[in-house]
């Protein structure tokens, strides 16, 4: 797996949610914030690979923001939001091969010609001139 989590920012607020009297407190939701551009990590084509398809979670700047708040922990939360941008990153250089369409088997067209002469032939009795 990929780790760039050397180049992440963090960034952490109060978490809306379940927490008592530490909710009001304790600053628990964390946003993890990384520079696409500016990272030394990746090269150009994996770069706009990255921005092509995680374009929808990125901001103005070109900056991948991801938050978490699952948990009362800050440590938890910020383990979280790495873990999911790692996540997110290495799916995006993801390349899925191409599929290539086979070709037909010889049953499969002997069946398409067999069917086109019985509907053909059924067609056929249905015309008037046949009956008299």
């Amino acid at each position: 797996m990929i780790d760039f989590s050397q180049e992440i920012k963090y960034k952490t607020s109060r978490s809306p949610g379940k927490g008592g009297q530490n909710v009001n407190k304790v600053e628990t939701k964390v946003e993890a914030v990384w520079n696409v551009e500016n990272s030394l990590f990746f090269t150009n084509e994996e770069k706009i690979c990255i921005k092509n398809k995680l374009s929808n979670r990125m901001n103005k700047i070109g900056e991948l923001c991801i938050n978490s708040s699952e948990t009362r922990s800050q440590i938890e939360n910020k383990k979280i939001a790495t873990q999911k941008m790692l996540q997110l990153v290495t799916q995006s250089l993801y390349k899925s091969t191409i599929r290539k369409p086979s070709e037909r088997t010889r049953s499969s067209i002997e069946k398409r010609l067999m069917f086109k002469k019985k509907l053909s032939y059924i067609k056929r009795l249905r015309n008037k001139n046949n009956w008299e």
